[in-house]
């Protein structure tokens, strides 16, 4: 158990790190065997949260489309409607061109994330005492307050807009417009092409550093506020909980939006 302040926001702050040591694969007992073993080391923490909000995501959404009714609807299946209506509608109101994979795809993200971003309510000694009581060390548990979990969505999303690009503009095409932007003169082409690489790959840069810097910084708040005395926590806690109710789904809407720009700007072909 932590004994100091700062033992106890570093046991918060540590994911739990699967990763080559020593010429063996075991997990990190401290923050610096986890540094140690590298860019392959696997942060399981976030692979299990992350793919246990999916399957959430996953089955409720079945669940409520094979139940679904044409009366009014209720619960659940009001909320599942709710939510893809409302992604549709910005699917329609920004995406410009055609696929059938844009609408499913924005809504997945939307409500993978929300839900990702969601675990952020729980009190924040709730799972990490569970995994404690079950002898895991350490088990940071918000997805999305962890770069390599909204790398991974971003670069994700930076394959699809490279794709589309080359599919809907061909690779001379997607070249050419590298090449000729802004400025229509062979001349600039170098020029040109610094601009629009650089813009190219900020893209990821930007949907994941946005998205875990909001809930990175929540998070050490959360932990601080636990680090009071009880009396205090509940006087604090309540407002910023209250607070998250805005920032939660603001980012999960934030990196749908997004995603749609990007991809509906990866199919204009002009």
């Amino acid at each position: 158990m932590a004994q100091t302040p700062a033992e106890y926001i570093q046991h918060h702050l540590q994911n739990l790190t699967y990763g080559k040591l020593d010429g063996t694969w075991q997990f990190a007992q401290t923050a610096e065997e986890a540094q140690a073993m590298g860019f392959w080391a696997i942060h399981v923490d976030t692979m299990v949260m992350s793919i246990l909000m999916g399957c959430i995501f996953l089955y409720l959404f079945r669940r409520v489309a094979k139940k679904a009714n044409a009366g009014v609807p209720t619960g659940l299946q009001n909320f599942v409607e709710v939510a893809v209506e409302f992604v549709q509608g910005m699917v329609r109101d920004t995406f410009h061109g055609r696929s059938a994979l844009i609408a499913p795809l924005a809504l997945t993200i939307f409500m993978w994330i929300l839900l990702m971003n969601s675990l952020k309510w729980i009190p924040v000694d709730v799972i990490p005492g569970l995994a404690a009581w079950m002898g895991i060390p350490e088990f940071k548990y918000v997805p999305t307050a962890d770069p390599n979990g909204t790398f991974g969505i971003s670069i994700g999303v930076f394959f699809l807009i490279l794709f589309y690009s080359i599919k809907i503009k061909g690779v001379g095409g997607f070249a050419k417009e590298l090449s000729f932007t802004p400025f229509k003169h062979w001349s600039l082409v170098p020029f040109n092409l610094f601009l629009e690489i650089l813009g190219l790959l900020t893209k990821p840069l930007s949907l994941a550093l946005r998205l875990f810097g909001n809930m990175y910084a929540g998070e050490v708040v959360f932990i601080l506020i636990a680090l009071l005395p009880f009396y205090v926590q509940w006087a604090l806690y309540g407002p910023w909980a209250i607070f998250h109710i805005l920032v939660v789904p603001l980012q999960a809407f934030i990196f749908m939006v997004l995603t749609i720009v990007y991809l509906s700007a990866a199919h204009e072909d002009h």
